[in-house]
C-alpha cells in the first residue's frame, strides 16, 4: 500500500497557492489543507486586537506564525494518519529558506512531504494582487516597491519542484502528477 502524499503548495501572495491546491487535490483524492482558512477567523480577531490588517506585518506575524503553522500541520498530520493525502497551502517562507525550517516541518508530517514553489515576475505579482483586492492586500499595492522589496522571491533551498505560476492550473497539476509519479518510481 502507498502511504498517503502531503503536497506543500508555496509562494508569495498571489501567486495562485490556492488555485493549484483546488485543482490539485480532487486528482489526489487529498483534502484541503489552507493556512488563512484554517486560522483566518483567529488571526482575524489577533489582528482586530492589536489593528493591523496585512498578515505581513511583523507585530502581527510574531504574535501568530507559529501558532499558525501548527494548527496546520497538526491538522496535515490527523489525515495523513488517517490515510487521507494532503495538499497544504501556505508560503512557507521560513520553511523553504532555512534547512532547519524545513526539517522541522518534515519530521512533524506523517509523510515525506513534496514542496511546490510557484514564481512570478515581480510586476504580474503586483497586478495579481491589485486584481483580487483583498483588504490584507491594501498596503502591498499601495507601496509596491516597498512591498517587493521586502519580499522573499529567491527559490527554495530545500528540494522543491519549481513551477510557474503563469501557466494555467491544468498545466501546473500535469506537472506535479508526472513529478508525484516519478517519485514514487523512485521509491519503490
Amino acid at each position: 500500500m502507498t502511504p498517503p502524499v502531503a503536497v506543500l503548495v508555496s509562494g508569495p501572495p498571489a501567486t495562485g497557492k490556492s488555485t493549484l491546491a483546488h485543482a490539485l487535490a480532487p486528482r489526489l483524492g487529498a483534502a484541503i489543507l489552507d493556512l488563512d482558512v484554517a486560522t483566518g477567523p483567529l488571526v482575524g480577531v489577533v489582528s482586530d486586537l492589536i489593528g493591523v490588517r496585512d498578515l505581513n506585518d511583523p507585530a502581527l506575524a510574531r504574535l501568530t506564525r507559529d501558532a499558525r503553522y501548527d494548527a496546520l500541520l497538526a491538522l496535515a498530520s490527523d489525515n495523513l494518519r488517517a490515510g487521507r493525502p494532503v495538499v497544504l497551502v501556505a508560503p512557507f517562507s521560513a520553511e523553504r529558506s532555512q534547512p532547519s525550517a524545513w526539517a522541522a516541518t518534515v519530521a512533524r508530517i506523517a509523510a515525506e512531504p513534496v514542496l511546490l514553489w510557484l514564481h512570478l515576475p515581480p510586476a504580474e505579482l503586483v497586478r495579481r494582487l491589485a486584481g483580487r483586492a483583498l483588504p490584507r492586500d491594501e498596503d502591498k499595492i499601495r507601496a509596491p516597491g516597498s512591498y517587493l522589496a521586502g519580499l522573499d522571491l529567491a527559490p527554495p533551498v530545500v528540494p522543491h519542484l519549481a513551477l510557474d505560476a503563469t501557466q494555467p492550473a491544468g498545466t501546473l497539476v500535469r506537472s506535479v502528477q508526472r513529478h508525484l509519479a516519478e517519485r514514487q518510481l523512485r521509491d519503490t
